[in-house]
């Protein structure tokens, strides 16, 4: 479950409302996660209330009967001479309200689409992000199936015979990758469905690729990189916001050099506790997958660090899987990785090193933290 994800798109859409609609002033202040998650209309879309099998490649592609989705590309990527570089690159739709919008103009539009791409360049020591908005209209952004396509203005994401093609560009930074899997879909949560309380329907459809082999070019202030490395690939959709006790979110996404994967979040009360639908899986090299729930991970932050923006961040972690014998540490790449866009949000790249089985391991990941920030 990527709740930031859900912040986003709930946040794209009060920003569309006060963008599109007539004599609406625009609001002094970017809104926080606190104002975004308390709940939206849901009356009249689809909601998650049952697993249902997925079916590819059509589940790649849209789910317009919902009103949130995203498809969130993540990785780390490196040069032939060892210069590393993270990725982040997400596409967010959000239905303004369910159906097809009235009228025969080509700019009226219930959806909207907001996009984010980031770059980090730990051996300069620099972090780079940006957003782009747009309706869902005059073929401004949107969604084809079969191949599939999305697109915001001229970054897109294509997916042909089971490779996705990401591309995304702003003055003298870009990104040009062909990502193939190295593992098929996992379904996260209960046979897919992601609870994210005990509320019936307060829930998505989660699937993640933890592995796709990344081949292709990054540009950093005007300098191209020929680069490799591995990215991860989560999908969902829904309907539903937080519970109104949720605060906020840690997510991490890690890819170990023995070929396992860990995928886990950890939902925040505001009374500091960990919520119980925290959850997330163990996928190992062969393919097996251990289902996790909040009681079998136990996180302990390290080291905070402070934006010069406001808020702590707890960017350095152990992780540990006592069932599984597994202890983790987890650390930043670099500690500025704070994304200060419409929701301001701490997304970034990560190392790994620790222990399995009595046995060392490595690996690089991305972690997300929300809620800090406010």
């Amino acid at each position: 479950m990527r709740p930031l994800a859900l912040a986003v798109l709930l946040a794209a859409g009060l920003l569309a409302w006060w963008l599109f609609s007539p004599r609406t002033p625009p609001p002094s202040d970017a809104p926080g996660i606190g104002d975004i998650l308390g709940g939206a209309p849901e009356e009249g879309f689809e909601r998650a209330l049952a697993p249902r099998p997925f079916r590819f490649p059509a589940d790649h592609g849209a789910h317009p009967g919902f009103r949130n989705e995203w498809w969130y590309f993540t990785g780390n990527l490196q040069t032939d001479r060892g210069r590393r570089f993270g990725f982040q690159l997400v596409f967010f739709r959000n239905a303004l309200a369910p159906g097809k919008a009235d009228g025969q103009s080509p700019w009226r539009t219930h959806q909207t689409w907001m996009a984010h791409f980031a770059l980090t360049d730990p051996g300069a020591g620099r972090f780079h992000a940006f957003e782009r908005l747009s309706r869902g209209a005059a073929g401004l952004a949107g969604a084809r199936p079969d191949p599939l396509e999305i697109w915001l203005d001229d970054w897109f994401l294509k997916e042909k015979d089971g490779r996705w093609r990401l591309y995304a560009k702003e003055k003298g930074f870009s990104l040009s990758l062909s990502l193939s899997p190295r593992r098929r879909p996992v379904p996260q949560g209960e046979a897919g469905l992601s609870r994210k309380s005990a509320a019936p329907g307060n829930a998505s459809y989660y699937y993640s690729v933890p592995r796709l082999r990344a081949q292709g070019r990054i540009t950093l202030d005007g300098r191209a990189h020929r680069v490799s490395g591995l990215a991860w690939l989560d999908r969902e959709w829904g309907t539903s916001a937080l519970a109104d006790d949720q605060a906020g979110w840690d997510w991490f996404a890690l890819q170990l050099d023995n070929g396992a994967d860990l995928m886990f979040y950890r939902l925040r009360r505001k009374d500091g506790g960990p919520d119980p639908h925290s959850a997330g899986s163990w996928m190992t090299a062969d393919g097996r997958v251990t289902r996790l729930g909040a009681n079998d991970v136990r996180l302990k932050v390290l080291e905070y660090w402070s934006s010069p923006r406001g808020g702590r961040y707890p960017v350095r972690w152990r992780l540990r899987i006592p069932s599984l014998d597994v202890d983790l540490k987890v650390a930043p790449v670099m500690d500025n990785q704070e994304l200060d866009l419409l929701v301001r949000y701490w997304e970034g790249a990560v190392d790994v090193a620790g222990v399995q089985a009595g046995k060392p391991v490595r690996g690089r990941g991305y972690l997300e933290l929300a809620g800090y920030g406010d």
